[in-house]
């Protein structure tokens, strides 16, 4: 029987160095000075966002929903604030095949009783057709709203991809903020917890320490095969899908090429 040395003499390749507990709160306060500044100045940004200007909008242009068109001004319910995120879409395809980054995105907020306890509404919006719409959101179990924005000018329809804020005054609309790329990482929590922890997000574009695991692609993980490994390719689809009640392996996306 062999046991564990009490006090290692090395670290393993490719991890953080072993060190006495004096020495790793040092080291986790000189960090801590910069994470302070990084929430501060996170906050300066904030401030500023709120002083951003604002462009008014038609809030009678019709979105389509469950119960058929609306007018863009009822996805507010009555509240003073509305945050949206604008789902991409590919007619035709099968679940499997539509966008992983927003289904990522979308997957992460199922639930905005927290905005709306603040006074902020939430909903989807996407360019789809409403029958495949409804189907696929049925078959992922989201309970927020959902609406197709199908020849709805911009910015309500036309690019997805987008986070964006909107301020309503009576009968009156106002787009106040929009963010597409990595400003929408906000909504998924995942990132920031993955941030912290050794390995990081496992992506090449990482500055990491000499000796870590090598990274993939960028956003290698937003789908997998049926056994749960990380890939890019027909029988794949979105990691939470897999969830799903009758997910069985796939053999097409029903489309070419990933989402950006």
């Amino acid at each position: 029987m062999t046991t564990a040395p009490d006090h290692p003499t090395a670290t393993p390749p490719g991890r953080p160095p072993v060190v006495d507990p004096a020495a790793w709160q040092a080291a986790r306060d000189e960090l801590l000075v910069r994470e302070k500044a990084h929430t501060r100045e996170g906050d300066a940004i904030a401030a500023a966002r709120r002083r951003l200007p604002m462009v008014e909008l038609d809030g009678t242009a019709e979105v389509v929903g469950p119960d058929g068109p609306v007018p863009f001004l009822d996805l507010f319910q009555g509240r003073d604030e509305l945050v949206v995120y604008q789902h991409m879409w590919y007619d035709g395809a099968p679940h499997q095949g539509q966008c992983e980054g927003c289904t990522m995105a979308a997957w992460h907020l199922r639930d905005a009783v927290y905005l709306n306890a603040r006074g902020v509404s939430f909903a989807v919006l996407t360019t789809g057709p409403w029958d495949e719409v409804a189907a696929y959101v049925a078959f992922m179990g989201y309970a927020q709203p959902w609406y197709s924005v199908r020849d709805v000018a911009e910015p309500l329809g036309g690019g997805m991809g987008h986070l964006s804020c909107f301020l309503r005054d009576g009968d009156r609309v106002f787009l106040t903020y929009t963010t597409t790329g990595r400003g929408n990482e906000p909504f998924s929590g995942s990132f920031a917890l993955l941030d912290m922890t050794p390995y990081g997000r496992g992506e090449t574009w990482e500055d990491n320490p000499e000796g870590r695991p090598e990274g993939q692609h960028p956003c290698w993980y937003w789908r997998s095969d049926a056994d749960g490994n990380a890939t890019w390719g027909p029988t794949s689809r979105p990691v939470p899908q897999w969830t799903r009640p009758d997910a069985t392996p796939v053999d097409t996306l029903g489309r070419q090429g990933p989402c950006h």
